[in-house]
């Protein structure tokens, strides 16, 4: 009965997450850690995404902007390579401390951009693709910075959906492999579990799409809005543990 509940609950936040462009990791790795230890479930759940976003990358490939790829994602390979290779090294709350302070203000300073008109430079973006990447590679967590400068540069609801999905792709194809080098052994003991999340995940992308396709440009963006401030409180209550 658990694993059913989970699997449909799967398929929910998979689903939710297409439009969203984040949140999977977020939502899987709660239900992870009933199973297995953080890094085992950080390995486990980044397996997930990457087939959930490779999922979606096939099934929106015609409204990436390359441009925006481009500009994003050598500094999240980076930012995501340095991560995973800390993952084991480094204590996590700290650093999901102070990126659950960011994500809670800087929602904040977007809206105040429609009254001062002020832009923060795009060579901050850049930063923001390095933590990203790097908080992707440390603990999993990386879309919601990302999409708090990605929605910036990509206002329609199909390009922003579509582009975030091969930048993750980008941070998973170069976590993942660091991941497995250092605990195979121990990830191969939940293989059934993987196998069980990424159908639910599979499942929960062709939902997400019709979704995605009926929602309004600023449903999309309020979603996304509430989504980073509510990962905001995440990270900071899970830092508080």
């Amino acid at each position: 009965m658990d694993i059913i509940i989970i699997f449909f609950g799967v398929i929910f936040a998979s689903a939710l997450t297409v439009p969203a462009g984040f949140g999977l990791s977020t939502m899987l790795t709660p239900i992870a850690l009933l199973f297995m230890s953080p890094h085992e479930a950080v390995t486990v759940v980044a397996i997930v995404h990457v087939i959930h976003n490779g999922a979606k990358y096939i099934s929106l490939r015609d409204y990436v902007d390359f441009k925006a790829v481009k500009h994003y994602g050598v500094w999240l390979i980076i930012g995501s390579i340095l991560g995973a290779v800390l993952n084991n090294n480094v204590s996590q709350k700290p650093l999901l401390a102070v990126i659950g302070i960011c994500l809670v203000i800087l929602p904040i300073l977007t809206l105040s951009e429609r009254w001062t008109n002020y832009k923060i430079p795009e060579a901050n973006d850049r930063i923001g693709g390095f933590g990203s990447g790097f908080m992707g590679g440390l603990s999993g967590h990386q879309g919601a910075l990302r999409a708090m400068f990605l929605t910036r540069r990509l206002r329609d609801k199909m390009n922003y959906a579509a582009t975030a999905s091969i930048l993750a792709l980008c941070v998973d194809l170069s976590r993942i492999p660091v991941y497995l080098f250092f605990r195979y052994d121990d990830i191969m003991e939940y293989l059934e579990l993987t196998i069980i999340l990424v159908i639910a995940a599979l499942i929960g992308v062709n939902i997400g799409k019709r979704w995605l396709e009926s929602m309004k440009n600023i449903w999309v963006h309020n979603l996304v809005m509430s989504g980073i401030i509510s990962s905001g409180i995440f990270y900071l209550f899970q830092s508080l543990k």
